[in-house]
C-alpha cells in the first residue's frame, strides 16, 4: 500500500518534544470539563504553553494552529498516519490498523517476555526493529518513531544510547500506571531498587 510522505528533511524541532510529553492527563484549567484529557500537540507553539492540552485548550489558544491528536492503544501512546505524513518523514516505521485507522506508535514499547503467544510470536518473527529488536509484523525498519529518530541521530553524527528511544521515562511512567490501574500516571509504592541505576545519554 503506497503512503505519501514529505521528502527526507532534518528532524523537526517539535519531534523530541513530542515524544517526550506525557499525555491524557487531566488539564489543569479545565479540571471539571468532561473532555479535559491532554490529549492534543501543537506542531507550531514553542516556549510557555505547555506541550500537551485538551479540547477545549485548542478551541481557545490553537484554534490557526497545526494541531495533531495523540491516542492510545494498550497504554501507549499513538498518532494517526494521516496527521502526520504531511509533516514528518515516516518511511520505515510499522504502521498498524487500529480502529479502521493506520497509526504509528511515538515510542518504543516493552518486549514481550514469558512463554505466552505474544513471546512466541515475537520470537518467530522475520523482521525486527533496527534499534530496540522489538518483532514487527511487515518488513519495517523501526517499530516506532523514537526509534527512528535515534536512527536519525546517529546517521547525522549525534552519538545516540544503543538501548532505548526518547520516551523511554514516559513510556515506564505509562506501563507503571497500567499495572497499578491508574490514569494519572502515578508510580504504584513498592520496595526501592538498591542503588543507583547508570544510564548512558542518548546522545551528547
Amino acid at each position: 500500500m503506497m503512503m505519501r510522505r514529505v521528502a527526507s528533511t532534518p528532524v523537526p524541532d517539535w519531534l523530541e518534544t513530542l515524544l517526550s510529553t506525557r499525555f491524557f492527563l487531566a488539564c489543569a484549567a479545565h479540571p471539571a470539563s468532561p473532555r479535559n484529557e491532554c490529549n492534543m500537540f501543537c506542531l507550531d507553539c514553542r516556549g510557555a504553553p505547555p506541550p500537551a492540552f485538551c479540547y477545549y485548550c485548542r478551541a481557545h489558544r490553537h484554534a490557526a494552529h497545526r494541531v495533531i491528536q495523540i491516542r492510545r492503544s494498550s497504554y501507549h501512546d499513538v498518532v494517526r498516519v494521516s496527521e502526520v505524513e504531511d509533516v514528518l518523514d515516516i518511511t520505515g516505521v510499522q504502521t498498524y490498523v487500529i480502529n479502521s485507522a493506520r497509526v504509528l506508535f511515538l515510542n518504543e514499547r516493552p518486549q514481550p517476555r514469558g512463554a505466552g503467544a505474544a513471546a512466541g510470536k515475537a520470537a518467530a518473527s522475520p523482521y525486527n526493529c533496527e534499534i530496540c529488536s522489538r518483532a514487527l509484523l511487515d518488513p519495517f525498519r523501526f517499530c516506532s518513531l523514537g526509534c527512528k529518530l535515534v536512527d536519525t541521530k546517529r546517521s547525522t553524527g549525534h552519538a545516540a544510547a544503543t538501548g532505548g528511544s526518547v520516551g523511554d521515562a514516559g513510556g515506564a511512567n505509562e506501563e507503571a500506571a497500567a499495572a497499578g490501574g491508574s490514569k494519572n500516571g502515578a508510580r504504584p509504592q513498592g520496595r526501592r531498587r538498591k542503588g543507583i541505576p547508570h544510564r548512558a545519554p542518548f546522545w551528547s
